[in-house]
Formats: C-alpha cells, sequence, structure tokens
C-alpha cells in the first residue's frame, strides 16, 4: 500500500464567452432594456470545476492502476470538499486518513495555452489544506504502507509545513518517500522547497524541468542530480513533457522517451507519471526500504511505463488519469 500526503485543489478552468442577452430584453421591452444598463452582448467568465491538486491526482492514479492506496489530506466540508471525497472514493482510493476540515478548500482558476498547457491562479490563503497539526498526522498514520509519497504545496505552506516534514522523516524508518517539489511559484518562493534537505529524508525526487529550471536556474541537469544523490536520494527522475525523461540512480544516468499522442491538455500529466512510477516500482516489490535492490535498467523500464500512464492523461481532458485497463491498448499517435 502506497500512503499519499498532500492536498487538494478545486480546479476552475476559465470559459470566456460574450453572453447573448437579447432573449432577455425583448422580454422586458425596448424602456426595461435602458434603465437595466445591459446591451446584448455582455462578456461573461463561465468556470467548470473539477477535483485536482498534485497529491490528490497521484492518489486516484495510483488506485485506478490497481495500487492499494490511502490518501492522507485536510478535506474541507464545503462543496468543493464533497467533489474531491466522491472522486477519491469512486477511483478506490481509502480516505480513513482524512482530517474533515472545517476550512474553506483551495480554488485554483486555471487557463490553457495553445498547446494544452495549464497556467494556474491560486486563492488558497486560510484554506484546509495547509493547516495540519503533528496530533493529526499521528492520529492518520502510516498503516501498513511501504511508501510514502508526498510534496508539492505541502511541504512549503505554513503553518503544516513542518508537520508534514517530520511526518516524512519518521516515515523514512520504515518506507520508501517519494517527494515531488512541484513547485508553484505565486504560492511560495523559491527558498521554501528546500530540496536538498528533504533528499536526507527522500529515496525518490520526481520533478518537471520547468521546476528544476525554478529551483536551480542555468545549473548542468546532472550536477544538480549529483548534489542530490550525494544529500541523500538514490533516484532523481526528471520529466521533460514530449522529450521523455531523464533517470538518475546514484548517478548512473538513462532516457526514456515518451508515447506520441495527441494532447488535449496536459493537466494531471505530471500526477500521473509519479503514480505510475511508484506503481511499478510496489509491483516490482522494491518499495519499503531504501531502494537497495534497484538498478538502473528496472528504474528506466519504470520511467518508461510512468510516460505511457502520462501519456493516457494527456489524451483526455483534465487530471483523468487511466485505468489499469487502459494500459493494454495501445497508443495513439
Amino acid at each position: 500500500m502506497i500512503s499519499v500526503l498532500g492536498e487538494c485543489v478545486a480546479d476552475a478552468f476559465a470559459d470566456r464567452r460574450t453572453r447573448d442577452r437579447t432573449g432577455d430584453q425583448a422580454a422586458r421591452g425596448a424602456g426595461d432594456q435602458a434603465g437595466a444598463g445591459g446591451s446584448a452582448g455582455d462578456p461573461e467568465l463561465s468556470l467548470r470545476v473539477l477535483p485536482g491538486g498534485g497529491p490528490a491526482n497521484t492518489a486516484v492514479a495510483l488506485a485506478r492502476l490497481g495500487t492499494p492506496t490511502r490518501f492522507l489530506g485536510r478535506i474541507s466540508r464545503d462543496v468543493f470538499g464533497e467533489l474531491f471525497r466522491d472522486r477519491l472514493a469512486a477511483s478506490g482510493v481509502d480516505l480513513s486518513g482524512c482530517v474533515d476540515a472545517a476550512e474553506p478548500s483551495t480554488l485554483a482558476v486555471a487557463s490553457l495555452d495553445a498547446r494544452g498547457q495549464a497556467a494556474y491562479s491560486f486563492h488558497a490563503e486560510g484554506a484546509a489544506d495547509w493547516r495540519w497539526t503533528p496530533g493529526e498526522l499521528a492520529a492518520a498514520g502510516l498503516g501498513g504502507s511501504s511508501c510514502l509519497h508526498t510534496g508539492s504545496l505541502a511541504l512549503v505552506r505554513e503553518p503544516g509545513r513542518e508537520a508534514v516534514e517530520r511526518f516524512a522523516a519518521e516515515a523514512a524508518a520504515r518506507a520508501t518517500v517519494s517527494i515531488d517539489p512541484n513547485v508553484r511559484p505565486s504560492l511560495a518562493p523559491r527558498e521554501a522547497y528546500d530540496v536538498p534537505r528533504w533528499c536526507a529524508v527522500a529515496d525518490i525526487i520526481k520533478l518537471s524541468e520547468d521546476d528544476l529550471a525554478f529551483l536551480v536556474p542555468g545549473e548542468p541537469v546532472a550536477e544538480v542530480c549529483d548534489a542530490w544523490h550525494e544529500a541523500g536520494a538514490r533516484l532523481v527522475v526528471v520529466t521533460r513533457g514530449a522529450a521523455g525523461a531523464l533517470v538518475s540512480l546514484d548517478g548512473s544516468r538513462a532516457e526514456v522517451a515518451a508515447p506520441r499522442v495527441r494532447v488535449v491538455d496536459t493537466v494531471g500529466a505530471g500526477d500521473a507519471f509519479t503514480a505510475g512510477l511508484l506503481h511499478r516500482l510496489g509491483e516490482r516489490g522494491l518499495l519499503g526500504g531504501r531502494l537497495d535492490r534497484l538498478d538502473l535498467a528496472t528504474a528506466a523500464e519504470a520511467a518508461s511505463f510512468a510516460a505511457r500512464v502520462a501519456a493516457l492523461t494527456c489524451a483526455v481532458a483534465g487530471a483523468n488519469p487511466p485505468w489499469a485497463s487502459q494500459l493494454a491498448e495501445p497508443a495513439t499517435s
């Protein structure tokens, strides 16, 4: 079993359009039109809300792939919280480690560019996700999990970041620890993402090339990987979108290709990759310790499988990772 600790986020996708008020105006009459001050063609912004959040997406993807998965999250009682619970439960995620929180959910307003890449603006102040206490995490516990995956905003947002980091450090005594920084510059500064310190706890660091460019701008990837290995992380994986991924195990490196798919959007692709990687390592019986039996060929194969999971996520709208049955189907280009 894998435990995933982190946030749920309501992803609101913006759809800017012009609202046709002609019918309303005709019903009210010309005099009412002038009094209302309205005109045909008023601009309108519609929001299509989908459940998201990096750790929650990873938990969903893991469960759909067939890995028993617990989610440790502080889930609000608001309408978005109900959406999160329904999505996680429908995918088979165990919610017994969740906290029923009084604070509101985090909202991210997303817009997609021509390549399907999402840009987010966050509404996160005072939200439920960041308020973990040591007591809450102790009550949730690690259970029988062989791996703890965390990261994203849970490790950088106050007031709960210290409690989350301490929980991960304690989990490392008996479980593999995986961290995805999943940086959000609008919500946390560069110095909040202390990856070298996390490497003392983490066995796996997975991040995107955009994350890397933000965290260590201008530094050669190989040198960054080697520094993080020296700090304690055995496996570092850097995803590169359509260019695949770089796998670095104790300084030995391999590159894996990404399958060709028709991209609808890239929302949740990185989270799906993480799930695919952890699922494959778990299938191989490699989780539960310090990855002592992992070799580069096996790590690269796991990353290749993860790239397939991510590609299938890109082929549909939103963070909608595939089920295990879909992995048997051939990729479409």
